[in-house]
């Protein structure tokens, strides 16, 4: 498989503030990497480093290119959506395409066209009189119809209703499996995005805290529903965290200990969600 990203010790640093500290990762063609942590746990540092807009130690390849100073370059194989609007607020929908067109070589203006005409999204009316989810539906569509190899989301969906948030993951989808494409989406929405991903990159305050695929993290945790009773000998194998119920409390617990939990209670999968709250929560 082609590899699209590699990432090899990054840092950045703000005067006297780590943003990030050694950050190390490889994403090859095929592979969602869900970027996860809480505010100021590095991702938009991180993310600023791969779009080059951030100066930073270490080294960033994505495409085969450096994304500092091979930028103009990069632009035509990498993308970005965030939560706060981009587009120029005083085109119409149909000057954006025409626009595209002209400066992006391998955007197909009918393609974009047609991927418009499913929507309400009008090519006569105003990016600023368009709503969020319009705005998104519109950005994700120029996106679509260009011969985008990496894409970076930065929570896409975050005000979003639940249909526009359907519409959007469905298209993302079928634009991901038409081609050869690596996709990475920091989201505080874990449960919204688990089932897209293939990988996981969890910072906290600048640091890895937990990375790998998504078979090898769920495989190192999980969580034993036990009667209060056998609380004095769960205690003793270092839970991560724990919810109580009635009648009985439901443990998260590293997979080490799987063999003596079993005997004390139903053994469930944790979600990446259980994990994530867990592990930021640790030490915290």
């Amino acid at each position: 498989m082609t590899t699209l990203v590699r990432a090899a010790n990054v840092s950045k640093q703000y005067q006297s503030e780590v943003a990030v500290k050694d950050i190390s990762f490889e994403l090859q063609a095929g592979q969602v990497l869900g970027l996860l942590g809480h505010n100021g746990a590095g991702k938009s540092s991180l993310i600023g480093a791969l779009l080059g807009s951030l100066s930073y130690q270490g080294e960033i390849q994505v495409c085969g290119l450096n994304p500092v100073n091979q930028r103009a370059e990069l632009m035509q194989h990498l993308a970005y959506i965030s939560d706060v609007n981009v587009l120029p607020q005083w085109m119409t929908v149909a000057q954006i395409l025409r626009y595209t067109s002209g400066v992006h070589p391998s955007f197909d203006i009918n393609k974009a066209k047609q991927l418009l005409s499913s929507t309400q999204i009008a090519q006569r009316t105003k990016i600023s009189s368009l709503s969020k989810g319009m705005k998104v539906q519109l950005h994700l569509s120029i996106i679509i119809a260009t011969d985008t190899k990496v894409l970076i989301l930065d929570e896409p969906t975050l005000g979003l209703d639940l249909i526009y948030r359907d519409t959007f993951y469905r298209h993302l989808i079928e634009w991901f499996h038409d081609g050869e494409r690596a996709l990475i989406i920091a989201s505080h929405e874990v449960n919204e995005i688990e089932h897209l991903l293939t990988d996981v990159l969890m910072l906290k305050q600048g640091e890895t805290v937990l990375q790998g695929d998504m078979d090898s993290i769920h495989a190192q945790y999980f969580i034993v529903d036990a009667q209060h009773q056998h609380e004095a000998i769960i205690q003793q194998m270092s839970p991560l965290a724990s919810k109580a119920g009635l009648g009985s409390t439901k443990w998260l617990l590293e997979s080490q200990y799987r063999s003596q939990a079993e005997s004390l209670g139903e053994i469930i999968n944790p979600t990446l969600q259980d994990i994530f709250i867990a592990i930021q929560k640790e030490g915290a």
